[in-house]
């Protein structure tokens, strides 16, 4: 089997990428949403691949794994390891998870993550309400996270929230930071009791903090917390869209609190996990399939961890219903320390017309079956999915 071409097309914010072969088996893999200008930089590495047998991917990845970068940049080569590996599967007939080394837990847990919605306010009250409506909710989330301080709307609707200036910016993860007031800090402290008031001990609590917190407010804020029993504060310090890592401060905040600390969504690549790791830094790390370098690199990072007993929870909110099929398939063969994953969703109701195998992934109290059909599990339906093409996109399925 051969690689004859390698197309991209943006299917509403989602570049989805389709790697051709020459015997009539396609792979298809998705971009974490809001990043329709990646697609230049996927195409970009289309003739790296033209003649190589996908079924090899360790070997086409040898071959484009360096053009990565730091998130959001590393999306244009995660995706097309993903499309690989369910060509893999197809081809061999088998679910990608028995390519990994085979499925290690029936279910998977997964939460929220993308079913958050804007709650109207940032006050306790607020994000009580949310929490309501997140344990009414159909899947029976047995985790939820919500985003407080530096990672939601607080860090600008409430007064004097820190002592410097907010700032304005068009992109998401416009970098806030200061040192916080009294006030703030206690602010983000009682929305946290309300949150506990209603989940009590049925439903875990994460918190998305940031980053942006000074390396003292975060221990302030983890200690305050401590009796609440918090499953874990995220990105407190670096962390999304941020290029580096900073393990050795991560450390100093980590030893300081009894709460697990979280990061990990933005890396790229096992060797920027490796101070993390190496230094027992965080005690979670969050890799994304879609901007680590793929489900393979993802499963290396949780084995290493796992000898360090560091736990993993992958992130995964804007990857779409095709990164939701890739998140069961490579965290079923997880070690012990897997955690759960963050809930992908599809960005328009029209994608779930558009996306096969999607019955399979139903969530249940939390957990999704783990399933045997090859490939990824899902799979993009040409017919249905063509009409959502844009004008210069209408070559994708030819």
């Amino acid at each position: 089997m051969r690689i004859t071409d390698l197309k991209c097309a943006v299917i509403g914010n989602n570049p989805i990428v389709r790697i051709v072969t020459d015997e009539g088996i396609s792979g298809y893999g998705e971009v974490e949403q809001y990043k329709p200008y990646l697609k230049p930089y996927i195409i970009n590495l289309r003739e790296a691949l033209i003649g190589m047998d996908p079924t090899d991917v360790e070997r086409c990845m040898l071959r484009i794994r360096q053009r990565g970068a730091f998130k959001p940049y590393g999306s244009a080569v995660s995706v097309i390891e993903m499309a690989l590996w369910g060509i893999a599967g197809k081809s061999a007939g088998v679910p990608v998870h028995k390519l990994l080394g085979g499925k290690v837990r029936d279910q998977v847990r997964t939460y929220n993550g993308s079913l958050r919605v804007h709650m109207g306010g940032s006050n306790p009250e607020h994000y009580a309400a949310e929490c309501k409506r997140m344990m009414a909710l159909p899947e029976g989330f047995t985790i939820i996270k919500h985003g407080v301080a530096f990672h939601s709307a607080q860090k600008r609707e409430f007064p004097d929230f820190t002592y410097g200036d907010p700032v304005s910016g068009v992109f998401h993860g416009a970098l806030d930071s200061g040192l916080m007031t009294e006030r703030g800090l206690n602010h983000v402290i009682d929305c946290v009791i309300a949150m506990k008031e209603v989940l009590g001990d049925k439903v875990g609590l994460a918190l998305d903090c940031g980053p942006g917190w000074t390396v003292t407010d975060a221990i302030r804020f983890a200690k305050a917390v401590e009796p609440y029993n918090l499953i874990w504060l995220e990105d407190m310090l670096t962390g999304d869209y941020i290029p580096y890592v900073n393990a050795d401060v991560y450390r100093d905040l980590t030893q300081a609190t009894s709460i697990p600390i979280h990061t990990g969504e933005q890396i790229y690549l096992r060797q920027n996990f490796k101070d993390l790791i190496e230094r027992r830094a965080v005690d979670i790390v969050g890799p994304d399939p879609c901007d680590v370098g793929g489900i393979a690199e993802l499963k290396w990072i949780a084995e290493y961890a796992h000898l360090h007993g560091i736990l993993i929870a992958p992130h995964g909110t804007g990857n779409g219903l095709l990164g939701l099929g890739a998140l069961v398939q490579v965290c079923a063969t997880l070690p012990a320390n897997f955690i759960a994953f963050e809930y992908p969703s599809g960005s328009t109701p029209w994608w779930y017309d558009i996306v096969d195998g999607l019955s399979d992934l139903t969530v249940r109290n939390g957990m999704i079956n783990v399933p045997d059909r090859p490939g990824m599990g899902v799979d993009l339906n040409p017919d249905r999915a063509a009409r959502y093409l844009l004008p210069q996109d209408t070559d994708f399925f030819a």
